[in-house]
Formats: structure tokens, sequence, C-alpha cells
């Protein structure tokens, strides 16, 4: 039997953890309330909190035993990630909570699958939920009001939370496609060539394209050690250019992690790699005065990757690449790494992708299966997708 878990601080918010378990039970639900407060409960639940604490690797005492709330309180957060994930019988996870509760139900949130339902409550969630969510698909709603005994308007949130979480546990997982899914990497300046890739392989393989914003690439890798994928065509490396030259889009020094650790067929490539992503022009840092910048929109501008810049991301590449043991195909894309590295264009620097390219081929250590593979095309000239493809079908 599967249940929807119910958690929350039963030493703050025991009247609205009681609230939402009692909706879902008038809903017909089957719901076991778990109690990670780092206090004495002022209610009954199914999971005391001493038994979440007990999953913590140095015991209940590393959580409860002390007087210092903001350790305890990280001390919990590990140890409920530990119990939620070593439970066979969660259909749904709802959680409420402020600050602290915020921040150890979302670690436990973390630590479940992709698809299965994730539903936080929080007073924090109409701000920035970035460090709370991360790379996972938990669902923020407001609480709107404080959680701090209920009223009026905090009734009518909790109850659409109560109804969204047995809406999403009812509705069951998508069937599944029957075919390998595979990672592959977007940005807009590199649509057409992904777009491309994707329409030729959607027949054979379920194409889950990832958003190349630093969180993408992680999301991609993360599912990749999931066991999820099969394989990577990983066109749009920009993350890299952000993580070495302060970008806002940056992936972290894991990136191409799940590829050697896999050893997943990878076919891959440097799309983007020509610029670097900031906000609004008023936030680029002031170093870069007099640097070559193009305004995507209000929001976003755009950087220019200069020579240097560019050997340190191919030699960094490289460094990774070359951990990898599995089969590995790297694309040189002569004529243009984006939409707007192209002859006329106003990223185009014959010069900076030489650099590029010269440490890659420098630096990568080619063996029988990792190869570096030169192309006389733009990334996004149909001949460069027709290549990325075939490379990708000769390795599986």
């Amino acid at each position: 039997m599967t249940r929807i878990y119910a958690i929350g601080t039963a030493d703050t918010k025991a009247e609205e953890l009681g609230y939402v378990a009692h909706l879902l039970h008038l809903r017909g639900c089957a719901v076991v309330t778990v109690d990670i407060g780092t206090r004495p409960a002022t209610m009954a639940t199914n999971i005391a909190n001493g038994a979440v604490a007990a999953h913590h690797p140095d015991g209940a005492q590393a959580v409860l035993g002390g007087n210092d709330r903001g350790r305890a309180v990280a001390a919990m957060g590990t140890a409920f990630a530990r119990f939620i994930a070593s439970r066979s019988d969660v259909a749904g996870v709802i959680g409420i909570g402020g600050g602290g509760g915020t921040a150890m139900i979302c670690e436990g949130m973390r630590a479940l699958p992709y698809g299965l339902p994730k539903l936080m409550v929080s007073t924090l969630a109409s701000g920035d939920v970035a460090p709370y969510v991360g790379i996972s698909d938990i669902v923020m709603m407001p609480a709107v009001t404080d959680l701090a005994g209920l009223n009026s308007l905090s009734r009518v949130i909790l109850a659409n939370a109560a109804g969204a979480i047995a809406g999403m546990v009812a509705q069951g997982s998508a069937e599944a496609p029957g075919k390998p899914a595979i990672g592959l990497t977007m940005f807009g300046v590199t649509t057409p060539c992904v777009t491309a890739i994707a329409a030729a392989l959607r027949e054979s393989h379920d194409c889950m394209v990832f958003h190349a914003t630093g969180t993408g690439g992680r999301t991609m890798e993360k599912l990749a050690d999931s066991g999820l994928l099969t394989g990577f065509i990983d066109i749009t490396t920009t993350e890299v250019a952000d993580y070495l030259c302060g970008g806002v889009l940056p992936c972290d020094a894991d990136r191409f992690g799940a590829v050697a650790r896999t050893g997943l067929p990878w076919v891959g490539s440097l799309g983007a790699l020509d610029m670097v992503n900031f906000g609004a022009p008023a936030t680029v840092p002031t170093q870069h005065a007099g640097r070559l910048f193009y305004h995507h929109n209000p929001q976003v501008t755009l950087m220019r990757t200069t020579p240097a810049e560019n050997a340190a991301i191919g030699q960094w590449i490289a460094a990774r690449l070359n951990l990898c043991d599995g089969p590995v195909h790297l694309l040189i894309p002569e004529g243009g790494l984006s939409a707007l590295d192209a002859p006329g264009g106003p990223f185009h620097d014959p010069a900076a992708n030489a650099a590029l390219f010269q440490a890659l081929e420098s630096n990568l250590l080619q063996t029988a299966t990792r190869r570096l593979i030169r192309l006389p095309h733009h990334i996004n000239d149909p001949a460069f997708a027709a290549a990325a493809i075939t490379a990708f079908r000769a390795l599986t």
C-alpha cells in the first residue's frame, strides 16, 4: 500500500500538520504523519521525531542531544533525507514549514526520485527557492500567512495544498515511452542543431532536452547517475564558460562526472562557449568594463569569451573528458559555436575559437574510444547535426 507522507515540525506546526492530515483522510488517502521537530511534540504523529533522528549516520543523539538549534536543524535534515529515501511506500510527500522546516523537508524531498509528487507549503516560497529546490521537481506553494496557528486564509491555502498532492498522487505516473532515454543540452543559440538532432532520433529514443542554464546540466547528469539515461548528446557545454569566467549560469566542478562514472556513450560539442551569461547590464562585474557584450534582452547580457579564457576552458574540458573511459566523441564546429558566432555575427572571433580548439587538441588524450573530430561546419549547420547523429548511432 502506498501512502502520502505529511511532514512538519510537531512542536511548532502541529495544528497545521494535523489539519492537512485530516483533509487528506477526508479524501480517502492513506496518510503517514511525520514529525521532524527538534523539540518535544505537541501532537502525536505516526512517525516520531526520534525515529527520524535515528537515521542520522551518528545516531539520534547527533540530532536531538544538544542545545544548538541551528546544528540540530541541519542534522535533522540529513536524518530526514535518509529516512524518507528508505521508505518503500511513499506515493507523495507534502511538507509544511517556515525557514527551518523548509530546509529540512526539502533536503529529504531532493533525495526522492523525479516524478514522485513533492509539494512544499512554505513561508519562503515567494522568494528565492533555488537553495531548497535545487535540481529537483519540488513544487513550492507560498503559505502567505505565517504558519503559527490556523486562520481563515491558511485553512484555504492548506486545503488547496492537500487537494493538489492528492490529485497528483491519484493521477499516477504517465505511461513510459518504452524507448531508451538520452540527454541533450540546448541553448537558444544552438536550438537549430539540437532540434534537428532530437527530431531525427525521437522515433528510436526518448529525447530529454535540457536548457544549459547550470541546473540543466546538473539535472541531466543526475538522471544519468540514477540509471535513467542511456547516453548523452551534449552539444551545448556553455555552462563551463560561466563556471570558469564568473557567469550566472555555471555548472559545478563535477560537470561530465556522470559521463565518467557511468561510461555511457557521450557525443558532445562546444555550443555557446563563445559567451558568458550575466543579468541586466548594471549587474555585470566592473572588472569586465570594455569587454564585448551582446544585449540579448533587458535581463540577459552576454559577454564574448577571449582567447585566454577559451584556452582555459579547453584545458578544463579536456581534463574532465580524460577521466571518461566510455565512448566519447568531441565534435569541433570550426565554422562557429553559436548563432552569434558566425561570419558577420557580433561574436565572430576566429582567433578566440582557435585558442579553444588548440587547447582541446593539445590536452585531450585521444584513444580508440575517446576522440576529437574537427568538422568544417557551423554548429547550427544541418551537416553538423547530421554528423552528431551519425557519431551517436555509431557509439550505440
